[in-house]
């Protein structure tokens, strides 16, 4: 029987799931290579987990136990009342776990940079080769590197970072480079990539082997969005590029700009005003006038400008289907997960309205009710699969302790 290690995962997003264990699958390749991973019942061996998002304004947590039960923590809208900032966040965390000390710590990591393992034990080394990514992603790092060295300050064991770029390894040249020079050193590296490997995961299990292994677009749609193509399980393509703002519109980022709008805005703005538009004021935010950056209070609004934001969102999600099979194959399954994808029936109604061209029809009672499948007969697989990026971290955080066993904390420089 394995030592019951107790592990801490940092990531950047929610979910609520049934607690699940998982083995990797030694017979495929394609699941060897992407970190694809299988449900196992038993729970029993395994070590108490705790996944954890340090984002920039909130901390969130999700305790995995020995005996199979899962315990959520949320701490939203740091700064804004209690909790007063990160430090306070992370002291209400340990009074609200009793007690429980995790041996070893997991992150998620929204940038890992170049690199294609999905997870690393952070040493010094790591810590300050994540630090010099923070400028491809401003919005998310910075809290998920404090996530870090808060709990640094609670846990002594030795820490692992999950990367969410890793999974858009499996990219061939023609879906990563930009038509730019290649002495700039600039790429496109694509974003959430360990909810895709938990929808890649799952596929098998809700899909024909040929369905779950053909082309399958996944709709990852939140505050944060963006769409990725699976073939084989593996990721072929994504909308997200360079940093986690391009893309597709999301709740204050614009997605995909013409490079003259940014030329035009950078004659306006100074360098700190551009980065704050461009992460902060732009997307939904925008569309509706500034009224929200909430998809929910938009489909909620009676206003013109909130019904605007929602038909636009809802047209450049759907255009990014439609791009995404044109240039990779065809499409043979679609998936909603996120915030938006799979609770918001009303936006996947009017992106899947323009989509009976590639054999898409949605099943209006079923996409009412959220179900797990929302096609027609006579359509191609159109499936909702809740995000649980906890559950990969998990995962990752096991097979990396099980590599190094007897590894000592590392505390950042």
């Amino acid at each position: 029987m394995p030592n019951r290690k107790k592990n801490l995962a940092i990531r950047q997003s929610t979910a609520s799931a049934k607690p699940h264990a998982y083995s990797s699958d030694p017979e495929s390749d394609a699941r060897q290579t992407a970190r694809h991973l299988h449900v196992v019942d038993d729970l029993a061996d395994y070590p108490t987990i705790l996944t954890i998002n340090s984002g920039s304004s909130s901390l969130k947590a999700s305790l995995f136990l020995p005996n199979g039960t899962r315990q959520n923590y949320r701490f939203e809208h740091i700064g804004h009342g209690f909790p007063h900032d990160h430090h306070e966040a992370f002291a209400a965390l340990m009074e609200a776990m009793g007690g429980v000390k995790p041996d070893a710590v997991g992150h998620r990591m929204v940038h890992g940079g170049n690199i294609t393992e999905a997870a690393r034990l952070i040493d010094d080394a790591e810590r300050e080769r994540l630090q010099t990514l923070v400028a491809l992603a401003p919005l998310h790092l910075p809290g998920n590197l404090l996530g870090v060295d808060l709990c640094l300050t609670h846990f002594p064991g030795p820490q692992v970072a999950c990367y969410d770029t890793a999974f858009h390894g499996t990219m061939p040249e023609l879906a990563w480079r930009l038509p730019i020079p290649q002495r700039f050193g600039l790429r496109r590296y694509g974003f959430h990539g360990i909810n895709y490997a938990w929808i890649a995961s799952q596929l098998p299990a809700l899909l024909s082997n040929t369905q779950a292994s053909g082309h399958v677009i996944v709709a990852h749609l939140g505050n944060g969005a963006s769409l990725c193509h699976l073939h084989a399980l593996r990721s072929i393509d994504t909308t997200m590029g360079y940093t986690p703002s391009g893309g597709v519109p999301m709740g204050t980022r614009s997605g995909d700009l013409d490079p003259g709008v940014m030329l035009a805005l950078g004659q306006q703005l100074g360098p700190t005003e551009l980065e704050h538009a461009v992460y902060h004021e732009m997307g939904l935010l925008a569309l509706s006038d500034g009224e929200s950056n909430e998809m929910s209070e938009l489909l909620a609004s009676p206003t013109s400008t909130a019904a605007f934001a929602v038909d636009y969102f809802a047209r450049q999600i759907r255009g990014a289907i439609g791009a995404l099979a044109a240039k990779n194959g065809g499409v043979d399954a679609l998936v909603f997960t996120g915030g938006i994808g799979e609770h918001a029936s009303e936006v996947r109604k009017k992106i899947m309205d323009g989509l009976h061209t590639i054999g898409f029809a949605l099943n209006q009672q079923a996409n009412q009710q959220h179900k797990t499948y929302l096609h027609t007969n006579y359509s191609k697989p159109i499936l909702i699969i809740p995000a649980d990026e906890e559950q990969m971290i998990h995962k990752l955080v096991l097979q990396v302790m099980a590599s190094h066993p007897n590894s000592p904390a590392q505390r950042p420089a």
